[in-house]
């Protein structure tokens, strides 16, 4: 009798599994690892690039900050363009922007004042890529929990970058100059539109031109920012980086205050990354989406308690302890993102989520000059804790105020469903 061959069927994904699955958010996460490295790649150029040309620590310090400060300018007077052009065409323009902004950098001979100036305009279309990229994460995975995970994982490999980018950049520096790095960021920003020009399908574009294109970013802003649910949502995604900021901001006088060497500086770099991937691996991974919207405002409200530990004078296992327990109450995020997507009206995700992004980066921006102010004034140990102490306070109203407002999107539901 022939013996009957029988097959057990597969389980299906699950967790960051079923993301990966989709092949258009594959070319998604190659095209953000690509454009990611070459910012790496070029804040480490830039920064030397500077201080070779100036001797100056402050201008090369600057360098860092021109990443951060005309987010906002994108992110309000460029933010239509997520919205009223198909997105694939948006990113990939993006990309060849920043790639063309940067090859000038590599010309022996560029004045200080063009490189900055490109430095800016950088930062102005990063955030409209960002955006664009978030709500076109709804059109290929929904808008419920695919969309979420996939959310984290970029920010996933977003800290990852971080622990290992600019020590690798650091590695790139030493077998070639400045300008000659730079043409590595230009090859990944290359790069990456390549993968989202064949990787990612044409999608027609939310939202028809409505005038110019400042005026429709300010009208989106003003819709978005009009919307209580919404604008609770934009807080709470704003408000607790400022303060999360300040051991990074601090780290270099921290480590010196304990007496410890580079290693321990970088160390204290690294641990809040640690535990910000932990916690949202975790989360993404072990917990269903209905709990992960149930301990969203809960883990907001402690996430800044353990640097009230640095009160205690702790030595640097601890203060690497505290940090890595902070950074893992960062999985709130997963939470936040669900409701925000649900809040917003599909017509005004690109301009929305290019706020968001916007937002963000400018805040995180200011936090490091607060806690840079605050350590002068008070040192840097009690500027931690103060860091700690406000900026909990500000969480605890802000959850008050989005459970306020949490039947506006559905928020609450019932959480004994999957």
């Amino acid at each position: 009798m022939p013996e009957v061959m029988t097959t057990t069927p597969q389980a299906p994904p699950s967790g960051y599994a079923r993301v990966l699955a989709v092949p258009e958010f594959r070319a998604v996460l190659a095209a953000h690892t690509l454009s990611l490295l070459g910012v790496i790649v070029a804040e480490i150029a830039l920064s030397v690039l500077v201080y070779d040309l100036t001797g100056s620590p402050l201008m090369s310090a600057l360098t860092f900050a021109l990443g951060f400060l005309p987010y906002v300018v994108g992110g309000t007077l460029l933010a239509g363009v997520a919205d009223r052009r198909p997105a694939r065409r948006v990113l990939v323009t993006c990309d060849l922007v920043c790639a063309v902004c940067v090859v000038p950098m590599t010309l022996p001979g560029a004045p200080l004042a063009v490189l900055l100036a490109l430095r800016c305009a950088l930062a102005v279309v990063s955030p409209v890529f960002a955006g664009t990229r978030m709500a076109t994460l709804t059109d290929i995975l929904g808008d419920g929990d695919l969309f979420v995970l996939g959310r984290s994982l970029l920010r996933i490999v977003s800290q990852s970058a971080l622990l290992t980018g600019y020590g690798l950049g650091g590695l790139l520096l030493t077998a070639a100059s400045p300008r000659q790095a730079l043409l590595v960021t230009v090859t990944t920003f290359l790069a990456s539109a390549a993968v989202l020009r064949l990787g990612t399908r044409r999608r027609p574009a939310r939202a028809r031109d409505g005038g110019t294109l400042v005026g429709d970013s300010l009208k989106g802003a003003r819709l978005v920012l009009a919307d209580r649910r919404v604008r609770v949502l934009l807080l709470l995604t704003w408000i607790p980086p400022v303060f999360a900021v300040a051991p990074e901001a601090l780290a270099a006088p921290y480590a010196h205050d304990l007496g410890a060497g580079p290693l321990a500086l970088g160390l204290l770099m690294c641990a809040l990354p640690v535990g910000t991937v932990a916690g949202e691996l975790y989360a993404g991974s072990r917990l269903r989406p209905a709990i992960r919207e149930r301990v969203a405002l809960p883990l907001v409200c402690v996430t800044l308690l353990p640097y009230l530990g640095y009160a205690l004078r702790p030595g640097l296992a601890v203060s690497l302890l505290l940090l890595v327990v902070s950074g893992a109450g960062a999985a709130y995020t997963l939470g936040l993102d669900q409701w925000f997507v649900r809040a917003v009206p599909e017509e005004l995700r690109g301009r929305a989520m290019t706020l968001l992004t916007a937002g963000l980066m400018t805040f995180q921006g200011v936090g490091m000059a607060l806690a840079g102010v605050a350590a002068e004034l008070m040192g840097v140990r009690a500027a931690v804790v103060g860091a700690g102490l406000l900026g909990t306070v500000c969480c605890v109203l802000l959850a008050v105020e989005a459970r306020r407002t949490e039947s506006r999107d559905g928020a609450a539901q019932d959480m004994t469903g999957g």
